[in-house]
């Protein structure tokens, strides 16, 4: 829970160069959004149901390495092996980043792209680690409906920062992708425990994600603010590595190339971070930030449907169930957010 200029109106989301502009996080409305064509916002929902499906992936590529990584997390612990990988991810997404586009080596020599980077990297590790964490004690059920709660906090940081209350269309649309992405598991069965309060954090700092993604790609730009956000949370995961007491020796860090590693990490840094959060933040500002979560939310859904497809999971009433309220919240919130517009 992954967060672009502010193109001049009525251009398209394109990767046009821009000027660059000071991260200035009080001087602007925080969820001001470009105006666009009807036309270029379809394409913009379009781009984040895209980058949801190959989220959706994220949890079958991150599985399988796991599963191929059980001796080494038995001997060097499961924070240390995650670690690893998140680390070597988004390397992999900055390294990619950097031979892509010039105008991302050119951000590495720009302050307002490291404050931006720094900003969103340093939210999405808090995101990355408190969860991470919180998986030590908690079944991943528990962890997928909590993490979901991002949709809530979304939509109650926003409030808090515009002092303005959220439409009732987006309201329905919030309770519904919530209860969908959280229960599309099964109930999950909450005890409270360290594990529960760090992931219920780890959805705050996801909503934190979203909403600050929205008023930074605004600002600067955002080919550039991926890299530098990238290069932050790759550095933020080997410092707390170091601090655990492990990535002291070649042979930890040799786990990435192991078989049945190495193209998942790959998958992961190449598709869940460098093609998603790039096409993140190029398109979210032209959508309001609930709007973003909401669609953000059926993530579950696709991995729910790859889990069906690759025999990973059994089928439920549950899924029907889930799916469904985030189908229809969605549906809800695109058919009247679409009526308000032309009224």
């Amino acid at each position: 829970m992954q967060i672009n200029i502010l193109y001049r109106h009525n251009h398209s989301p394109e990767l046009l160069p821009q000027p660059v502009g000071a991260v200035d996080l009080s001087s602007e409305p925080m969820f001001s959004t470009t105006s666009l064509s009807s036309s270029d916002r379809k394409k913009a929902l379009l781009a984040l149901l895209v980058v949801t499906s190959v989220w959706g992936a994220t949890f079958i590529w991150m599985k399988q390495a796991l599963n191929a990584l059980e001796s080494e997390i038995a001997v060097q612990g499961r924070f240390q092996v995650i670690a690893i990988l998140v680390a070597a991810r988004f390397l992999v997404a900055a390294v990619v980043m950097f031979f892509a586009f010039s105008r991302a080596r050119t951000a590495l020599r720009e302050l307002e792209q490291w404050k931006g980077g720094l900003i969103l990297g340093g939210i999405m590790f808090v995101g990355f680690v408190t969860q991470m964490i919180g998986l030590e004690e908690i079944s991943p059920s528990v962890s997928a409906f909590l993490t979901s709660l991002y949709v809530v906090f979304t939509a109650l940081i926003s409030m808090l920062f515009t002092k303005s209350r959220p439409t009732r269309t987006l309201l329905v649309g919030v309770l519904l992708a919530t209860f969908g992405a959280g229960f599309i598991q099964g109930p999950p069965h909450l005890t409270w425990g360290v594990g529960e309060i760090l992931t219920v954090i780890c959805a705050v700092f996801f909503a934190l994600h979203i909403i600050f993604t929205q008023r930074i790609t605004q600002e600067v730009d955002p080919v550039g603010v991926t890299l530098t956000s990238f290069v932050v949370v790759s550095a933020g995961s080997i410092v707390l590595l170091f601090l655990a007491g492990g990535g002291q020796s070649i042979s930890q860090w040799s786990i990435v190339f192991k078989d049945g590693v190495l193209l998942q990490v790959l998958c992961l840094g190449i598709g869940g971070s460098f093609f998603c959060l790039l096409l993140l933040n190029i398109y979210q500002r032209y959508l309001n930030p609930i709007q973003a979560a909401i669609i953000y939310a059926l993530e579950p859904v696709w991995a729910t449907i790859y889990g069906l497809t690759l025999g990973l999971d059994e089928w439920t009433g549950w899924i029907l169930i889930g799916g469904s309220a985030l189908f229809f919240g969605n549906v809800v919130v695109e058919i009247f957010t679409n009526a308000d517009e032309e009224e």
